[in-house]
């Protein structure tokens, strides 16, 4: 046999653009290495803070982001994803940038979940911040307009640790955040189906979350995990 070489790195089919960021990156967390049952490369995009990125649109990173998925790809990566739902905006501008496909946003799982949903349901997002998802954030996943979109509260563990970058959380303050927030969400809507979870930092809380309400949710993990099973699709034995 014939090893075939070509890539500076191998055996990490997923790169991920990393916010620059110093809060906790706990088990599940998108950010934390052992959160992937397959190796993953990770390239941090510096000066995109969780306030920039979260609070200002991203504004003035195009091209940061544009670069950094560059080397990500330079490096050997076959696909590329970030660590923020509020980068649907960036979709396009790294999906006609770089080579390989760009899943940037757990939004974009948006319309594939609504297809699947019982007549009369429908998708809801949870969202870090509520007045910062903009219909500009879902129409750049393809999502419906009309979904249902509610945040966490601004002042809670969960989003005020996280948008002021902090170095510390309460865990289990942020996963009663979670269960709290959950709750209102299917209050307020109850023909919810299925939750999409818009932050990658949500992902550790989302059994929880399922338990406690008994619908599905989605996040960041599972659409990498998707992802990751067009880019490398499991070999089986055939004898």
């Amino acid at each position: 046999m014939i090893a075939q070489g070509g890539k500076a790195i191998s055996g990490a089919s997923v790169g991920i653009l990393m916010l620059d960021t110093h809060i906790p990156r706990i088990p599940g967390d998108v950010g934390n290495a052992t959160t992937w049952p397959f190796p993953v490369h990770y390239k941090i995009v510096r000066g995109a803070s969780p306030e920039r990125v979260v609070l200002q649109n991203s504004d003035g990173l195009r091209d940061t982001f544009i670069e950094a998925a560059l080397e990500l790809v330079a490096d050997g990566v076959d696909g590329i994803s970030t660590t923020c739902g509020f980068l649907s905006l960036m979709q396009s501008n790294l999906k006609a940038a770089v080579p390989v496909p760009v899943a940037a946003s757990s939004l974009m799982q948006v319309p594939l979940i609504a297809a699947t949903l019982p007549k009369g349901k429908h998708v809801s997002v949870l969202t870090i911040s509520a007045k910062s998802l903009t219909s500009e954030h879902l129409q750049a996943a393809n999502a419906d307009l009309a979904t249902p979109v509610e945040g966490m509260p601004p002042d809670c563990e969960f989003a005020s640790k996280i948008l002021s970058n902090s170095t510390a959380m309460d865990i289990e303050q942020c996963r009663a955040d979670l269960l709290s927030a959950g709750r209102a969400l299917i209050e307020k809507h109850p023909q919810t189906g299925a939750i999409v979870l818009e932050c990658t930092n949500m992902v550790p809380y989302a059994a929880d979350m399922q338990r406690q309400l008994g619908i599905p949710i989605y996040s960041i993990y599972s659409f990498i995990l998707w992802f990751q099973a067009g880019l490398l699709p499991r070999r089986f034995p055939l004898d």
